[in-house]
């Protein structure tokens, strides 16, 4: 870990816990600053709280009293997960204190560069694609962030020269000041988490921060066919490397001639990649350029390609029972998602369990792509606009369950040999379940028992 004095004698105030949160107090705690940790979550019920407190750190633990602010901060820490209307968050910010995410902590303690990866979908394959990549090549890289391991923590082992290969969200990328990464990766931009940000500009502001502190020795990965994305990158300083799944380019990746070509040159061929669908090959070009620009050779990213088949809930083959396939899809948490997955199987018969968290949002987005699709099991907040669209695309085989783990025998009973048994909801999972993972995991072991 980097020595840094930059925290020392400093009074932070870190807002929400859990796993990032807990992990920021601790570091800070070891960095010297003075820690005061606080929770919505009542002690009583607040394990990471109490392990705190064991530690010697101050928590105050049951809401968010607005009086603590009164106390003399230089900074605060914030679970990236607590929106900037919080009105602690909003106090301290009226107050001029910084107020940061764990991963501008991790930045200032990492010896070893980082890789940035954003954008609305297809964050964690790429990431995943990127890690495996330099490590198939014999770096040794590290992975971290959104992907579920808290970038403060890793970024303490990292040695100089050592990769961080981190996936970073529109929550943590809102709270950073000085945060660098030498290759940053923006994929895509689409309506989500607009209940967070409040608009689509201030997403699309938030992702455009993986940018803001590089220079011209860093380098910035672009969706050369998202227009929105291009125009952000218009104006960064860094070394624009772009990629396309629509068209040839000069430089950078795109795809001609059945192969994926790197500057003009083969690399692998379209058949002899494993991982399936149209939006994974806009992941995988992402990948091939970062792990291109971070030394990996050609021969480690083919026999990457050639054998990895997926991350768990993201389009994952669960299973074949009795001739029907099974997909967790649970990441897929808003249109664009499900849109991406029916495509994967555009020439197949679908049944598509969907249904969730209602933000206010319809779902005709989907009409089109419902085409294969013969029947839908629906639960949740939502399941209701769903059915009215699948109506709409003259869908006869309609169904209403409970949750999750009731779809599956409802869908199993309606397919037969050669259908695809698709979990893609096309919503965030928290009217339910606590996270995607928890949705994709009930959905694992409910196709589990079927057999």
């Amino acid at each position: 870990m980097k020595p840094t004095r930059f925290y020392q004698h400093r009074r932070v105030l870190v807002i929400g816990l859990a796993k990032s949160g807990a992990a920021a107090a601790r570091l800070l705690v070891e960095l010297g600053a003075e820690v005061v940790v606080n929770d919505q979550k009542p002690l009583s019920e607040n394990m990471e709280a109490k392990q705190l407190e064991q530690l010697g750190i101050r928590v105050v633990c049951g809401g968010h009293p607005l009086e603590l602010l009164d106390e003399p901060f230089d900074l605060v820490v914030k679970n990236p997960g607590i929106p900037y209307t919080n009105p602690m968050v909003k106090k301290a910010l009226e107050r001029g204190l910084p107020v940061v995410t764990e991963v501008e902590l991790a930045y200032h303690i990492s010896e070893g560069p980082f890789i940035g990866i954003t954008g609305s979908n297809g964050k964690t394959t790429t990431t995943t694609l990127i890690y495996e990549m330099l490590k198939a090549d014999g770096q040794d890289p590290l992975l971290a962030g959104n992907i579920g391991l808290v970038a403060c923590e890793v970024a303490r082992k990292a040695k100089p020269g050592q990769w961080l290969v981190t996936e970073l969200s529109s929550f943590q990328l809102a709270g950073i000041d000085e945060f660098r990464p030498a290759i940053a990766v923006l994929l895509n931009i689409f309506d989500a988490h607009l209940d967070y940000h409040g608009t689509k500009e201030a997403y699309a502001a938030a992702k455009a921060n993986i940018f803001r502190n590089q220079t011209e020795r860093d380098y910035a990965v672009v969706n050369a066919d998202d227009p929105l994305v291009m125009d952000i990158a218009s104006s960064v300083r860094s070394q624009k490397v772009l990629f396309s799944a629509k068209k040839p380019l000069d430089a950078g990746v795109y795809v001609q001639d059945g192969a994926v070509y790197w500057n003009g040159d083969p690399v692998i061929r379209i058949a002899d990649i494993v991982l399936p669908g149209q939006h994974n090959l806009e992941n995988i070009l992402a990948a091939v350029a970062t792990a291109k620009l971070a030394g990996a050779g050609d021969e480690a990213i083919r026999q990457v390609l050639a054998t990895f088949s997926g991350v768990k809930h993201r389009l994952q083959y669960v299973a074949e029972i009795d001739g029907r396939r099974f997909y967790n899809d649970s990441k897929a948490t808003n249109i664009l998602a499900t849109q991406k997955a029916l495509s994967a199987f555009a020439d197949e018969p679908v049944i598509l369990l969907a249904g969730g968290l209602d933000r206010g949002n319809e779902f005709d987005d989907l009409l089109p792509y419902l085409q294969q699709v013969k029947a839908v099991v629906l639960f949740g907040q939502t399941a209701d606009k769903i059915g009215r669209i699948a109506q709409k695309a003259g869908i006869e085989t309609i169904r209403y369950v409970d949750n999750v783990e009731k779809a599956v025998p409802v869908a199993f009973e309606l397919s037969e040999p050669g259908d695809v048994i698709l979990l893609s909801p096309a919503c965030a999972s928290w009217d339910q379940y606590k996270t995607f993972e928890e949705r994709g995991d009930i959905f694992i072991n409910a196709v589990h028992k079927l057999k």
